[in-house]
């Protein structure tokens, strides 16, 4: 009895399956030209979404017992005998298996979801659980017939799907793991600064002005993430690095600034130099515990890291591509081995904490994990979608890191803000503003305190001549000291100059995986130092990404 039923049930299946190849097929037919096939698959999306919702409340199909019931089936139609026999009563020499809207229509132009599916062979199944008669099996054998390339070439697409899986199972470098490799070449040359003397190296004698010192250069920085997943909401990231762009010799604030902020203006975003040796660079673990997402960092982990940033062109391999991206708060202080958390509440609302140091695998006396230098942070940011905001504090122990420039302990406060804001599909506007003090405790005569100020301000213009490009600007006054005041008698009060900051870069795609970014960077009074002529960079960044 239940091979019987079986041998009915693949006997009626063509018949379902061809009418469901009525919405398929008049979608076909009305499809847009070649060109437009991303349009049509929305079309056809949106048109499964509207028809899913149309059929899923109650009552909301209708039994008909003749095809002629459905106002919008013609005769015409190239699968009218197919619906014909699933619609018709037994009378009439059907199945009286098929369903159509309370308005009276089929709407065959629609697609067909799973459900509705599931539901049209389930109906049929069961209008042929009793004895199938010598006329309804003509009529199914000939469905079959009619069907039999369509189901042929169905089968063969599974058999393909199938083999492509199995060749990717057996050849996959892992099942938790997935690789996102970044290349940047870039090429830079710098101009101005005649009147800034340089010793390169640093033998006491001047090796030339700032301009002529500096020649162009070509470099590059190659990163490779192994970012894995155990349980599809964790992540572990394994970053490994090599890089040659040892940047331009440059000359130092003259006044020292707080420990991790950049003091050589002419820093680009993603210069170092290790030779082109391959070095572990992040290395970290994030992993959702209750209300809260927990980041443990081993190896040079930053507050970002854990945090966003706000800023839009923070990214070193498509956002600027000077040093002065984001708000410098997110650079004080020891950073490499983390311990944060972060919260999200209030839908728009998240709360993150965290603790960093670069002594944590020293178990020496003044190193080790909580023993050396420090740092602690909070912020608090507000993400609407188009606006974000950040409030951050940061609290930074510094062993060797005086005021004064001398060895001396140091503790810093900073205090930041940061914001980004969307207007439309193409503009954003933002900016931030940051303040530190610091105070000199121990250690030397010197002892004082130093405020720090750096502001900013970016404009962000999207698809501007190209889709997927980038206009980026930026303009502010990187960070200075306001004022020293020490406490050794006869020094007193002091601050430094201001420079200034100004970049622009364009960003080209040219395919999914390759952007070209030319830049140009002027810093007014390079070295917060007023007597320094301006320097211009000029610099061209080509970013691949695989």
């Amino acid at each position: 009895m239940l091979s019987k039923f079986l041998w009915k049930s693949l006997l009626v299946a063509p018949a379902v399956f061809g009418a469901s190849l009525v919405s398929s097929a008049a979608i076909a037919q009305t499809a847009p030209e070649a060109g437009v096939e991303g349009n049509s698959e929305m079309a056809t999306l949106d048109q499964i979404m509207e028809y899913s919702n149309e059929g899923s409340g109650a009552g909301s199909l209708a039994q008909v017992t003749s095809v002629t019931q459905f106002s919008d089936v013609n005769p015409g139609e190239w699968a009218y005998e197919a619906l014909s026999f699933l619609a018709n009563s037994e009378d009439l020499g059907g199945l009286d298996c098929l369903e159509g809207y309370p308005d009276g229509t089929y709407r065959g132009t629609r697609a067909l979801t799973r459900y509705e599916f599931a539901a049209g062979l389930a109906a049929c199944l069961d209008a042929i659980a009793g004895p199938v008669n010598a006329e309804q099996l003509e009529r199914i054998e000939a469905l079959q017939r009619e069907f039999a390339a369509e189901l042929a070439a169905l089968r063969g697409r599974v058999d393909a799907l199938e083999a492509a899986v199995d060749e990717l199972e057996a050849n996959q470098f892992s099942t938790t793991t997935r690789l996102n490799a970044e290349a940047i070449f870039a090429a830079a040359d710098l101009f101005g600064g005649d009147d800034v003397d340089l010793d390169i190296d640093d033998d006491g004698d001047t090796d030339g002005d700032y301009g002529s010192v500096n020649n162009l250069f070509l470099g590059y920085r190659l990163r490779m993430n192994f970012d894995t997943s155990f349980t599809g909401e964790d992540l572990l990231r394994t970053r490994f690095q090599a890089r040659d762009m040892p940047g331009f010799y440059g000359s130092a604030s003259p006044d020292p600034l707080p420990d991790g902020f950049v003091d050589e203006f002419d820093d680009l975003a993603f210069e170092g130099d290790n030779d082109g040796d391959v070095e572990l660079d992040d290395f970290y673990y994030q992993f959702p515990l209750g209300p809260a997402t927990f980041t443990l960092g081993l190896n040079s982990v930053g507050i970002s890291d854990i945090v966003t940033d706000v800023s839009p062109f923070s990214s070193s391999g498509s956002g600027a591509v000077g040093f002065f991206g984001y708000n410098p708060i997110y650079d004080l202080g020891s950073q490499s081995q983390a311990l944060g958390a972060t919260f999200d509440f209030a839908d728009s609302f998240q709360l993150g904490l965290g603790y960093l140091t670069d002594d944590a695998p020293d178990p020496a006396p003044g190193s080790a994990l909580f023993n050396g230098d420090n740092t602690y942070f909070g912020q608090l940011t507000f993400d609407s979608g188009d606006l974000v905001v950040a409030l951050t504090y940061v609290n930074a122990y510094v062993g060797e890191g005086g005021i004064s420039g001398d060895d001396a302990p140091t503790v810093y406060n900073s205090y930041g803000l940061s914001a980004n804001f969307v207007l439309g599909d193409r503009f954003q506007i933002g900016g931030w503003v940051n303040y530190t003090d610091g105070r000199t405790f121990d250690g030397t005569d010197l002892v004082g305190d130093g405020r720090y100020w750096s502001y900013a301000g970016t404009l962000g213009v999207s698809d501007l001549g190209l889709d997927g490009s980038l206009l980026g600007l930026i303009v502010g006054v990187p960070t200075y000291a306001a004022i020293y005041d020490f406490a050794d008698e006869g020094l007193g009060a002091r601050g430094s100059d201001a420079s200034l900051y100004v970049e622009g870069f364009y960003r080209i795609p040219i395919s999914d995986n390759i952007a070209i970014t030319p830049s140009v960077i002027f810093v007014g009074d390079p070295s917060n130092d007023n007597d320094n002529d301006g320097i211009v960079i000029g610099a061209l960044r080509t970013t691949f990404r695989f």
